[in-house]
């Protein structure tokens, strides 16, 4: 007698669904911008192994901090100017089909009475949604971006983002990462300044600062001052003084072992006239390794040329000659403290970090820095 089936053992069991995410689509396209107090910059980028390629991309000087350090508010012109330039960037996301986005802004919106009210007019008249990040966040995605240009010999490392309206300074210690690990230690970071324990190798930060002092807060602070040279030696030290809460600020910094990577318009301006260079060549200037004394000769040579001849300078251009002088202050009290033979030139910076951030966070990159 054949033995009895259990009931329903003849029917097919019902398929369960699977509650997995759906695997990360390394194809996918993803936007970075950064609308700051003098630029609007986006990028979009798809993942390329354990980095990205560069689909498309925007930049256009909209001077949104224009007259904010005197009225303490954005106006109407330079909201003008920055929704203008972020419906660009609208068009070029919606034309590439973009559906992973950050979209910041950065200092002239965290100090603006107004700010808010702007937010919400860039929603309606372009769709696209800003959110203002905060000082660290800044400063830390600055830092990931210029990983890639950390030399496996530094153990003390400086990144400097010199903004519009603000610079963000980040002191690093890695002197008990293994020298192999050390630029992908600097990458970890994207997890916050003081990640909780891991078994992997990490990077010690010793201190961060934002300076309320960028190329156009620094310059609009000084306007009045007439002599080209002395304003440029105020500006210097008037952002020093503000530098008197960094904790490395008073310690005597050894140059071997020690690099700076500079993240900004000035430090790459300045290695665009360091190489001569009649029309800019990124490929030239990313990765530029320029001791102090080198900048020191190009800041000279920016003094004798005077508010003149830096306009007509090609290597300065039209967008940064008003510009240059400030963030040229801003470097040479930087390394006035802490001279080296190493400051390496990061043509990347905030934009750069968001995607690596976000693809990061979707698992995109292959074997990825993060």
């Amino acid at each position: 007698m054949a033995p009895k089936r259990p009931r329903g053992a003849g029917a097919f069991p019902k398929p369960v669904e699977s509650t997995a995410p759906p695997p990360p689509d390394s194809s996918a396209l993803y936007a970075a911008l950064d609308l700051g107090t003098n630029s609007c910059r986006m990028l979009i980028a798809q993942p390329k192994g354990s980095q990205f390629h560069v689909v498309d991309s925007f930049s256009k000087s909209v001077q949104l901090g224009q007259g904010l350090e005197r009225h303490g508010r954005l106006s109407r012109a330079s909201m003008a100017r920055a929704v203008s330039a972020i419906r660009v960037c609208g068009q070029k996301i919606n034309r590439h089909k973009v559906t992973r986005m950050r979209l910041v802004a950065t200092e002239a919106c965290r100090r603006a009475q107004n700010a808010r009210d702007f937010i919400r007019h860039v929603r309606r008249e372009t769709g696209l949604k800003l959110e203002i990040i905060q000082p660290e966040e800044e400063a830390r995605l600055a830092v990931i971006s210029c990983a890639p240009l950390v030399s496996t010999k530094t153990e003390q490392l400086l990144v400097v983002d010199i903004g519009g309206g603000s610079t963000e300074l980040v002191w690093i210690d890695l002197s008990r990462v293994p020298m192999r690990d050390r630029p992908r230690a600097i990458m970890r970071l994207h997890a916050g300044f003081h990640p909780p324990d891991t078994p992997f190798p990490t990077a010690k930060v010793v201190d961060w600062i934002s300076v309320p002092l960028g190329v156009a807060t620094l310059r609009d602070q000084f306007s009045d001052v007439e002599d080209d040279a002395a304003r440029y030696a105020l500006m210097s030290w008037f952002f020093e003084e503000n530098l008197a809460e960094f904790a490395p600020y008073k310690d005597e910094q050894a140059r071997e072992g020690f690099q700076i990577v500079g993240t900004s318009g000035t430090v790459t301006t300045v290695a665009a006239s360091h190489l001569g260079l009649k029309r800019y060549d990124r490929t030239k200037v990313d990765g530029l390794r320029m001791t102090s004394d080198q900048i020191e000769a190009v800041i000279q040579r920016y003094l004798e040329l005077g508010p003149e001849g830096r306009r007509r300078d090609p290597r300065i251009g039209t967008d940064r000659h008003a510009l240059i002088m400030s963030g040229s202050a801003i470097l040479q009290a930087l390394l006035r403290l802490w001279p080296t033979d190493r400051l390496s030139v990061a043509d990347r910076g905030l934009r750069e970090g968001l995607l690596y951030a976000q693809m990061s966070a979707d698992g995109v990159l292959e074997d990825g820095p993060l």
